[in-house]
């Protein structure tokens, strides 16, 4: 006899903080390895992994159900509570059906988060398309019975039925638990007077029963409480994801209530897939945002060329280029909004940076003063940005002065309006040092014993380590679990706790923006320490529900910058950073003496080696060194330096490839390199370059194979030997695993070189500008005066402001001293 069929309708993911242990996607494995035909998410107070969860249940052909338990204070008569206590806080389970209870879903979530917990009342009018089930022992119907209020009891299930119908389900589960064994009875009696369903559910907070040991440490760490604290929470050893065999015999007295869960999950054929971009409209259609950018970029591009010396044709051919594919890929209207903000960011006297990232590489936003570098002058490919022959969406990272970047955002969120713009959910998780000191702790080890295990695991930021390469790689990691139990059943927790999300915070930089209010597409989630709306999804799965970021990234060196130029400007010496010439001998007479302290990207000590090593004497030296001081093609340096130089040949591969690695003496550094040695010498177009590039950079042998045949095939047919071609490719490819982005090289070049101009030809505006915005840091205050010492810059009146943090100056022999 097959097992009665079953559906578990009260799954919890780790996105319940530090409740459940269960990843999203193990989740719906195990209940597709089961066979479940469906399963129900239903986090406490959030809905932080409804996207993913629906993506890895349809993934592997289980019905996800969408839904979380609310929170909601119960309504208490007068006098009930004692003066200065507050009312408790129960739990009912709401599911949704369709899009409607979707929409409904969202709302209340949002209004939980952002308006504060709300009573019962509040879901007037925002039930439909929503099941709901009373929670067992996290909702308020079997607290209520448990405790004896039977008639209490009796009016909330009346209010709950009058509110849902035929929607709500009384919930029985029977997992040992206290409140549910008091209140059983009076549910089923309550269930049976008003005609209301029964269902049978198991909170399933761990996997397998074998995960139970490790939830309870969570719970600990929940806490920060001991394993053997006596009056801290305890996991439920029933609190694992049960099996219809299970269930079948658990409710073999109720099995119309198990039968329920099928019932229940027929009704909720609803899923979340991925939306298309939304954006905003500054004009009215599509139409009319393709042609206000070209007529913005065209007048925008006329001034450019008004201030320098070229030939005006390419330009305008990459113009008009760029134009036509930004309009058919359907983006106009995403970079009208960029350069909106950023116009007037500028317009109110706020430092924008030059460009950040591959879209330097774009005319079109140099022509609208979204960036600030020539991209034909530099060689800067758009293709490398936006790419005609894979279509996703263009992202501009903006750097603004860290002390008013806030402004911007308030802008953007007064001109679309506060529900339509949002800043984006980041989670901090247990990672692998982290994990190991956390269950330590809470199985009381010895500090010095958990310190020296934790630093096992090898920490470097570029190549993250976790647990289970550790005890791969790291031989005294089993030495010490085969030593001591202790240590191996730390390891054991620590595993199956790595990774899970610990904590919601607000991502540094992200903001959405909507053509609605963003509760109709997102979840909301309000950061304790900020009024700012937040996206209940992570940036990932913000970006599947439609929503387009956008970076605001606070950058400190550009306020340094700003400040420095004030100061002067206090002293009737007016500068202008972004029109330096870059062929300026004292810059890199600084430069190559390594006196770079301060100077931005070029302070380390290592980075000042490789200055001195190469002696920059051109502004595409400060670029390339950019880019190959990162683990891996800083090996490069010194050959670099040494063809610079003429202690070696330059080897440019090909004559034809030549021109495209002159600048940097033959040294493949940047992906833009990569890409037009395959236009150049294969035939590719730039944008199929751009698609080597990035299979170069994954590394997937079926790909590689194919693209190694194309490229060999083309460049055959351009004269080159096959076994030469072959040996470029080769060759190629192992430099694209690390080759840098030469439009965002390029760009923080022009903010080092702002920075050294600075320090070179007024030097104490620029020691009087970075100490001001490291007041705090008196380790690096005393850095600056060491080499201002050095240099011999004198500060005569070495004063602090403490409103101001402004080191006053004085004028002497001729300059700032």
């Amino acid at each position: 006899m097959p097992p009665t069929p079953f559906v578990p309708l009260r799954a919890q993911s780790c996105f319940s903080m530090l409740e459940s242990t269960i990843e999203v996607k193990a989740l719906a494995k195990e209940c597709a390895k089961r066979g479940f035909p469906a399963v129900a998410l239903a986090d406490r107070g959030n809905l932080f992994a409804a996207m993913a969860f629906s993506k890895a249940c349809l993934d592997v052909g289980v019905q996800p159900i969408l839904g979380t338990m609310l929170p909601m204070v119960r309504t208490m008569p007068p006098g009930a509570l004692r003066p200065g206590s507050r009312p408790p806080v129960d739990h009912l389970v709401l599911l949704a059906q369709n899009e409607t209870g979707w929409q409904n879903l969202l709302a209340l979530v949002s209004a939980a988060h952002m308006e504060g917990e709300f009573e019962l009342d509040g879901l007037t009018g925002r039930t439909e398309g929503l099941l709901a089930l009373t929670a067992g022992a996290d909702g308020a119907l079997a607290k209520l019975l448990a405790d004896g209020q039977a008639d209490e009891a009796g009016q909330l299930a009346r209010r709950l039925h009058d509110l849902f119908g035929d929607r709500l389900f009384i919930e029985i589960a029977r997992t040992g638990d206290r409140v549910e064994q008091a209140s059983e009875a009076g549910l089923l009696a309550l269930a049976h007077d008003m005609g209301v369903p029964i269902v049978a559910t198991n909170p399933a907070r761990f996997l397998e029963p074998d995960g139970h040991a490790a939830h309870d440490v969570m719970l600990c760490i929940a806490e920060g409480a001991y394993l053997e604290t006596a009056d801290r929470s305890k996991s439920n050893p029933r609190h694992y994801l049960a099996t219809a065999a299970e269930m079948a015999e658990r409710f073999a007295d109720l099995p119309e209530a198990l039968a329920m869960t099928t019932h229940i999950a027929r009704r909720s054929a609803f899923a979340l897939k991925k939306r298309e971009p939304v954006l905003p409209k500054l004009v009215p259609d599509a139409e009319a945002e393709k042609v206000t950018l070209q007529e913005l970029a065209e007048a925008g591009l006329e001034k450019r060329l008004a201030a320098i010396a070229a030939d005006p044709e390419p330009y305008r051919e990459r113009l008009a280029f760029e134009l036509k594919i930004i309009g058919d890929m359907g983006f106009a209207g995403y970079f009208l909004i960029v350069a909106d903000f950023i116009q007037w960011a500028k317009g109110k006297g706020i430092p924008v940076g030059p460009g950040r990232g591959s879209g330097a590489g774009s005319a079109v936003a140099w022509a609208l003063s979204i960036t600030d570098l020539d991209p034909l002058a530099l060689g800067l490919l758009f293709e490398r940005f936006l790419n005609p022959e894979r279509k996703s969406m263009p992202d501009f990272d903006i750097d603004f002065c860290e002390t008013r970047r806030e402004e911007v955002i308030r802008y953007v969120q007064a001109k679309y309006g506060r529900e339509q713009v949002a800043q984006i959910i980041t989670f901090g998780t247990l990672k692998a040092r982290a994990v190991v000191k956390d269950v330590g702790r809470v199985m009381q080890l010895p500090y010095g014993q958990v310190n020296r295990l934790s630093n096992l695991i090898p920490a470097n930021p570029a190549d993250p380590w976790d647990l289970q390469r550790t005890l791969n790689g790291v031989p005294e990691l089993k030495a010490e679990m085969a030593a001591d139990p202790k240590v191996a059943q730390l390891i054991k927790v620590g595993l199956q706790l790595e990774n899970r999300p610990r904590h919601a915070s607000t991502h540094a930089a992200g903001v959405v923006i909507g053509d609605r209010p963003l509760r109709e597409l997102v979840p909301l989630y309000r950061d304790p320490r900020s009024d700012f709306p937040v996206s209940q999804f992570d940036l990932k799965w913000a970006e599947e529900a439609g929503l387009v970021k956008f970076d605001f990234l606070g950058l400190k060196t550009l306020s340094v910058l700003a400040r420095a130029t004030e100061l002067l400007g206090e002293r009737k010496v007016l500068i202008d950073l972004d029109h330096l010439a870059w062929d300026d001998p004292a810059v890199f007479q600084l430069m190559t003496r390594g006196d770079t302290v301060g100077v931005f990207q070029f302070e380390s000590e290592g980075m000042r080696r490789a200055l001195a090593l190469v002696r920059p004497t051109v502004f595409e030296d400060i670029i390339a060194l950019g880019a190959l001081y990162r683990p891996g093609p800083m090996d490069n340096i010194p050959s670099f330096a040494a063809r610079k130089w003429e202690r070696e040949k330059p080897d440019y591969l090909h004559p034809m490839l030549e021109p495209i690695l002159k600048p940097t003496y033959g040294v493949i550094i940047y992906q833009e390199q990569v890409m037009q040695i395959a236009q150049v010498l294969a035939g590719y177009s730039l944008g199929e370059a751009d698609l080597l590039r990035r299979a170069m950079g994954k590394k997937i042998k079926a790909e590689m194979d194919a693209q190694r045949a194309r490229f060999i095939e083309g460049a055959v047919a351009n004269g080159v030997e096959p076994g030469r071609a072959e040996f470029i490719f080769n060759l190629v490819d192992k430099f694209a695993g690390y080759g840098f982005n030469k439009s965002h090289a390029a760009a923080y070049a022009l903010v080092a070189w702002q920075t050294g101009w600075l320090k070179t030809h007024h030097p104490a505006a620029f020691f009087a500008a970075s100490m001001a915005y490291d007041i705090h840091l008196t380790d690096k205050l005393s850095v600056f005066v060491d080499d201002m010492r050095k240099l011999d810059v004198p500060l005569l009146a070495p004063c602090i402001n403490a409103s101001s943090a402004d080191f006053a100056l004085e004028e002497q022999d001729g300059r700032l001293g």
